[in-house]
């Protein structure tokens, strides 16, 4: 395995999930539960696939260019949107960002052995001013171990 993405095994394995907060629901104290797992793909991608109580999906792959040094992540959802993100680590934050023209995106986790603290944020003019989105929380499911 690629050393720098190693740095990911702590996350495999399987996660209770709850996004609450979320700007689009009637109300930001609704929480939708799901479930997600993380695995790898030859050793080389990191994929995450979600599965929510309202029968909606989500997946990402997690991966890195060699030769740009530079993480990036791709997600896919049951709405058939697709998105890449540019993804950094720095003092204990895990962040991925896209600017795309439709709009700009950010999702900053804090990662613990047994919990992921997700927010994500959205910008309708290209990263002046940005709105919360919604929060994950992910919690580590008993007896389901890291990589």
């Amino acid at each position: 395995m690629n050393a720098a993405m190693q740095r990911l095994d702590g996350l495999v394995g399987e996660w209770s999930v709850t996004m609450t907060h979320a700007w689009f629901l009637d109300s930001l104290d609704t929480e939708i539960k799901g479930s997600a797992t993380f695995e790898w793909l030859a050793d080389a991608f990191l994929v995450m696939q979600s599965h929510w109580e309202d029968d909606s999906t989500q997946a990402f792959v997690f991966g890195r260019s060699d030769a740009r040094d530079e993480y990036v992540a791709f997600s896919h959802d049951d709405r058939g949107v697709y998105r890449v993100f540019a993804m950094t680590f720095r003092e204990g934050e895990w962040t991925l960002l896209r600017e795309d023209p439709d709009f700009h995106q950010r999702i900053v986790m804090r990662v613990q052995p047994d919990r992921i603290d997700l927010r994500a944020d959205a910008s309708d003019d290209t990263g002046k001013t940005w709105r919360k989105d919604l929060d994950y929380i992910f919690e580590r499911r008993a007896g389901a171990k890291g990589g």
